[in-house]
């Protein structure tokens, strides 16, 4: 049985496969499977996948199924740049109006929820698909498409909702988790998923160390239409170690999830 890995082809996890690319065909025990945030977590909810950096609310969707790695994940220094809302009108105006949110991310909509509900106290329309539409007033996207739509400037307003998050609670935000299935950690693929999650460390170090190549490599699989500058400048928001903070920052948002009625339970997080 292979280790079946769920890679997201966003910019943000390349740090985290990039060193695997053309390297498939020697991990003879691992099987990668491409998709998005929110099919990875219906992959790691279904079993079809055993582990992924996946939308961190999915932790709580089932409650005693998953560990965490407790070395990386995805969050930000203030900043992610990724999970934006663009907006025809400011943020606090936005009661009743259209808001179109991503079907990419669960993580990223119950955080958009939160923010709204919580902390301006308001409840727009909520309209589900990939890309702003002009009968929109709002539009939250997330990984390569707001890094595109920051460029393009097509609204007045825009927020980054990792800032939004570390102005309000102190703490940075994580907006993925590195998602293990607890049917990993028995034998015969336990060994793989140790020796794997050993090579994702240094792939993010590798990552550090070279970004041109390594984004080099990346965008040879997984183009996207962005300035370099832009694309090498992206990763100084970004900080891919689950440290204590981090870790009680992923334990709020899940209680916040919890008291709003997006989660049934805030569970404790659990590690490998």
């Amino acid at each position: 049985m292979a280790l079946r890995v769920g890679r997201i082809p966003f910019l943000v996890c390349a740090p985290f496969f990039h060193a695997f690319l053309g390297r498939e065909s020697e991990l003879c025990d691992v099987e990668f499977v491409d998709s998005p945030p929110s099919v990875q977590s219906a992959g790691l909810m279904d079993g079809s996948i055993h582990l992924s950096p996946a939308s961190s609310i999915t932790f709580a969707l089932k409650p005693g199924a998953f560990v965490l790695s407790p070395v990386f994940c995805t969050s930000c220094s203030f900043e992610v740049r990724s999970v934006k809302l663009f907006s025809r009108y400011p943020i606090e105006s936005l009661a009743g109006r259209r808001v179109r949110v991503t079907s990419q991310s669960r993580t990223s909509v119950a955080l958009l929820r939160i923010l709204f509900e919580m902390r301006y106290g308001i409840r727009p329309e909520y309209v589900g698909g990939l890309a702003a539409e002009e009968s929109d007033d709002a539009c939250l996207l997330i990984g390569d498409l707001a890094l595109e739509e920051n460029e393009r400037g097509r609204f007045a307003y825009s927020y980054d909702l990792g800032a939004l998050w570390q102005e309000w609670q102190g703490l940075p935000f994580v907006f993925g988790a590195w998602i293990i299935s607890k049917g990993a950690l028995q034998a015969p693929l336990r060994p793989v998923l140790d020796s794997y999650l050993q090579q994702t460390e240094q792939s993010i170090l590798a990552f550090r160390a070279d970004v041109k190549g390594s984004l080099d490599r990346w965008l040879s699989r997984y183009p996207v239409d962005l300035p370099r500058d832009v694309l090498e400048d992206y990763y100084r928001a970004l900080d891919y170690r689950f440290t204590d903070e981090r870790k009680r920052s992923l334990s709020l948002f899940l209680e916040l999830s919890c008291r709003i009625g997006l989660v049934e339970s805030a569970p404790a997080l659990e590690f490998l």
